[in-house]
């Protein structure tokens, strides 16, 4: 759920998701693999897989990230 009053904010898209802009921006590189992000992210903020594709979904409809190169995801700020 993108904004709901019933759950949890650390369950919202909003909040993943700047959570996740922060690790992709604090990385040196403009691509990083999609599960060393994964690794990084969940070190912050305990995640599942799922609501990890779906922050990064989430990422990519704002056209924050894109597919890079070898199917790595490509920051595009």
């Amino acid at each position: 759920m993108i904004v709901d009053k019933n759950t949890n904010p650390e369950r919202d898209l909003y909040y993943l998701g700047g959570i996740l802009i922060d690790v992709i921006a604090n990385k040196n590189s403009s691509e990083i693999d999609y599960m060393d992000l994964y690794k990084l992210f969940n070190q912050k903020q305990e995640i599942t897989i799922n609501l990890y594709s779906l922050t990064l979904d989430w990422l990519f409809i704002l056209g924050l990230v894109t597919k890079g190169e070898n199917g790595k995801i490509k920051k595009c700020f």
